[in-house]
């Protein structure tokens, strides 16, 4: 297993007592799959920004889609919820949107619910009744019904996959923790643009907002 119970330590956490070791009872633990849909995997076809990306792209299909394929099926065998939240406006010309997503810049998402961009990728379709809740704003909880979700089906624990770290990731951690869920973030089922801003972005949310952990320490919990 990993040394999660000390890594990812920020300066407000450096002399911390290290944590319990994680507690995941299937009946009470959601996994989370956040936002890992097909328009995050399109290469552009600019070759200088393809290449400014391809770190990204490159984490992306060798760890955290692979990584968190096997995370879902291991959730799906424990017992465990397997969610889904994606953006996706409802209108065709994204009116109901959130302001994040209509400000220029890349955080300028026009996804409406049914065209293809904005679907999970094929690896990490919904299965059977799994629900899929639709976003317009970075929190999975602050445009949608997943707290009424999770409530009602007596979930105390989520475990969070997906991207960005530093964006969807992080606000979805923050909501879900001012909510008193534990939260758990796979380190290696999630990407940010960078590893860096990945590295830094779980430093800042570990041990207040959540427990980052590798998936074999998740595997390891039950």
């Amino acid at each position: 297993m990993s040394d999660w119970k000390t890594a990812y330590r920020s300066f407000y956490y450096q002399g911390a007592e290290e944590p319990d070791d994680l507690d995941l009872a299937p009946s009470e633990t959601a996994l989370l799959v956040i936002d890992i849909q097909n328009t995050y995997l399109e290469v552009p076809d600019d070759k200088a920004e393809a290449a400014r990306w391809k770190p990204f792209f490159d984490r992306m299909n060798n760890i955290v889609i692979p990584n968190t394929v096997t995370l879902a099926n291991w959730a799906r065998k424990a017992g465990v919820e397997v969610i889904f939240a994606r953006i996706a406006c409802q209108t065709e010309d994204g009116r109901d949107r959130s302001l994040s997503q209509k400000k220029p810049g890349f955080n300028y998402l026009l996804l409406p619910k049914d065209r293809e961009d904005s679907q999970m990728v094929p690896e990490l379709a919904p299965q059977g009744d799994e629900i899929c809740v639709l976003k317009t704003t970075d929190s999975a909880l602050t445009g949608t019904n997943l707290r009424l979700i999770l409530r009602n089906m007596g979930i105390r624990n989520v475990i969070v996959a997906g991207i960005f770290t530093d964006q969807c990731i992080s606000s979805s951690v923050r909501s879900l923790a001012d909510e008193s869920f534990n939260v758990v973030v796979v380190e290696d089922c999630c990407a940010a643009a960078t590893d860096d801003l990945h590295d830094r972005e779980l430093e800042i949310i570990n041990m207040i907002y959540c427990h980052v952990v590798q998936s074999e320490d998740v595997f390891a919990s039950g």
